[in-house]
């Protein structure tokens, strides 16, 4: 009876499958620090989209507090002809925030809390169906 003594060659191929199995661990991380990036990305554009959407916004109230003669003027429903004095200000908004959402400004008067104007500026991201808005509420009272 002869025995056979294992020879150095029983593990071939072992290596080559570990060198597969790290190869198919770091794809995965690769993949998964890409996916990553991509929402990066996409969560600084709509930071970027929020940004722009209030200094509009804030501009728009400086403006009108430089008028609170006429603050009923600045009246826009967001459709219609646009008010001469909101007209640069509306083509500013346009073309800062993508998705053609128009702005809206509401004008209220009210005996206790002055004039009221809300501003509601509004974007949709690329690729999306669903529109982002920002709304500012301000109070202008005349001073006697």
């Amino acid at each position: 009876m002869t025995t056979r003594k294992p020879s150095g060659n029983s593990q071939g191929g072992v290596i080559l499958l570990e060198v597969l199995v790290a190869i198919l661990v770091f794809s995965i991380g690769i993949l998964a620090i890409v996916g990553l990036q991509g929402i990066a990305v996409r969560t600084t554009t709509d930071a970027r989209y929020r940004s722009d959407a209030a200094f509009l916004a804030g501009e728009l109230m400086t403006q009108i507090w430089t008028d609170p003669l006429n603050v009923s003027l600045y009246n826009y429903p967001g459709s219609g002809t646009v008010p001469a004095r909101l007209a640069g200000w509306v083509a500013r908004v346009n073309s800062r925030l993508p998705g053609g959402v128009a702005p809206v400004v509401t004008y209220t008067a009210n005996a206790q809390l002055g004039e009221v104007v809300d501003i509601t500026v509004g974007w949709r991201m690329p690729g999306e169906t669903a529109s982002h808005q920002h709304q500012m509420r301000m109070n202008v009272n005349l001073n006697p």
